[in-house]
């Protein structure tokens, strides 16, 4: 969903249909917290989505790992 939004952004007036406030709904929360502490590259580039879609691959890699210790 992410990246979705993500791509939604270079396409004009994405965001504004149904499926991109359904997804800013879901996404901005999210988001947010990166945004806060993560400036814009040159005023302009937002690398926050970047380093979210890091920190959540980085949570399931943990989780598969913690269940796999459990299982096995």
């Amino acid at each position: 969903m992410v990246i979705v939004y993500i791509l939604m952004s270079w396409l004009p007036n994405a965001r504004e249909s149904f499926i991109g406030e359904w997804l800013g709904k879901l996404v901005e929360p999210y988001l947010r917290p990166f945004r806060r502490f993560i400036p814009p590259l040159f005023g302009v580039l937002d690398i926050s989505p970047i380093v979210a879609l890091i920190v959540l691959q980085l949570a399931l890699n943990g989780l598969i790992s913690v269940l796999r210790y459990f299982v096995y």
